[in-house]
C-alpha cells in the first residue's frame, strides 16, 4: 500500500499499555528515540502488537509542530530534536523538512510560522506530535 502521508519512521515495539478501549503503544525508532501512538485496544489486537513487533509509525505532515526548543509543561509525548533540511514556503502555508536520527519528518505550518521562528536551512528544532496522531503499521 502506497500512502500520502509522508511521515513514516521505522522502528521497533517497547512496550504495550492497555486499558480499557485505548491502549497507549511504545516504539524504539530506528534513530533510537522513542514515540508513543494513543491507539485503539481493538488496533493493538489486530496487528498483532507486542514487545519487539516491527512497526512504522506514521503521522500527516499536519499533525506535526515545530518548537525551536525542547518544550516543558506539555501534555505532548513525542518531542523529536532535529534540523531543518528544507523550507518550501507558499503565500499562506510552508513545508519544513526535518531530519531526524533515523529518519526525516515533514511538517506543515504557517509561513508566518516559518518567518516567527527563523527557520532556514540548518536551524534546530524539535518536532511535536500527540500520541493520538501517531497510527502505527505493522512492517
Amino acid at each position: 500500500m502506497t500512502l500520502s502521508i509522508r511521515n513514516q519512521l521505522p522502528g521497533t515495539v517497547v512496550s504495550v499499555t492497555t486499558g480499557e478501549a485505548m491502549a497507549t503503544v511504545k516504539a524504539r525508532l530506528a534513530g533510537g528515540q522513542e514515540i508513543t501512538a494513543a491507539i485503539t485496544v481493538d488496533a493493538v489486537k489486530d496487528l498483532g502488537l507486542a514487545e519487539g513487533t516491527a512497526v512504522r509509525a506514521v503521522v500527516k505532515s499536519t499533525e506535526v509542530a515545530l518548537a525551536t526548543g525542547p518544550v516543558a509543561g506539555l501534555s505532548i509525548r513525542n518531542q523529536l530534536p532535529g534540523t531543518v533540511t528544507e523550507v518550501v514556503a507558499g503565500n499562506a502555508m510552508a513545508t519544513v523538512k526535518v531530519s531526524v536520527p533515523g529518519g526525516e519528518l515533514t511538517a506543515a505550518v504557517t509561513k508566518d510560522a516559518v518567518s516567527e521562528l527563523g527557520l532556514a536551512d540548518g536551524s534546530a528544532v524539535v518536532a511535536l506530535i500527540k500520541s493520538t496522531e501517531v497510527a502505527l503499521a505493522t512492517v
